[in-house]
């Protein structure tokens, strides 16, 4: 436990900033878990309209620094490709 305050006052803003992450990774997460089961099972107007609020997602996530610019980037071109393919 922290004896000084500015650690007291540290260790307070860190926690909310784990809570505020945790937040936004796990409706990334969930966004990702819904249009993959949408591709699953091969439906592809579902597919089609979950993409752009996941890409968004993903984009917001990375920007605020929760997962690294390339992770973003590879999970919206996996994402993106799952979805085209079910155009065929």
């Amino acid at each position: 436990m922290a004896n000084i305050k500015s650690a007291e006052k540290r260790n307070r803003t860190n926690e909310s900033s784990r809570n505020r992450n945790r937040s936004t990774r796990t409706r990334m997460r969930t966004a990702i878990r819904e249009l993959r089961a949408a591709v699953e099972a091969g439906d592809k107007e579902t597919a089609q309209s979950l993409l752009p609020t996941t890409l968004e997602l993903v984009d917001t996530t990375a920007q605020k620094k929760i997962i690294h610019a390339n992770a973003a980037a590879r999970t919206k071109s996996r994402l993106t490709r799952s979805v085209a393919a079910l155009g065929n």
